[in-house]
C-alpha cells in the first residue's frame, strides 16, 4: 500500500494529500447528517453513519479484512471510531488526517 499512513497517538491515520489517497478504502463519515451536507460537505461515495449505536452496530458486522476510512470534521470523532474498530480486530482500518476541515482547505471536491 502506497498510503501515507502515520500513527498518532496509537491511530493509524491517513495523511490525506489528493483525493487518489482514497482509492480502495471504505469511507465513513462519522459526523451528524446536518454537518455531512452542511458548510463543509461530504467526500463523494462516503456513507453517514453517525458516532454512537449506529456506528458500533455497523463496526460489528463489518468485514475485517476491507481498509476502511474513518471521518468526520477535525478527525478526532473518527479517530475514536478507528480506536474502537481496531478493539474489535480491525487492522485496516484508518482515521483522516484533520478530516473534512483540512480536504476543504486542500480544495478538494466534495458533495452536500
Amino acid at each position: 500500500m502506497a498510503k501515507n499512513i502515520q500513527n498518532i497517538q496509537g491511530v493509524p491515520t491517513l495523511m490525506i494529500q489528493s483525493q487518489d489517497d482514497l482509492q480502495g478504502l471504505e469511507l465513513i463519515d462519522v459526523r451528524r447528517p446536518d454537518e455531512f451536507t452542511g458548510e463543509l460537505g461530504h467526500i463523494k461515495g462516503a456513507k453517514l453513519i453517525t458516532l454512537g449505536p449506529e456506528l458500533e452496530s455497523f463496526i460489528q458486522g463489518m468485514d475485517k479484512n476491507k481498509e476502511t476510512l474513518f471521518i468526520c470534521r477535525s478527525g478526532a470523532r473518527s479517530a475514536n471510531a478507528t480506536m474502537f474498530a481496531q478493539s474489535l480486530g480491525h487492522t485496516k482500518v484508518y482515521n483522516m488526517n484533520g478530516g473534512m476541515m483540512l480536504w476543504n482547505q486542500l480544495g478538494l471536491p466534495t458533495e452536500k
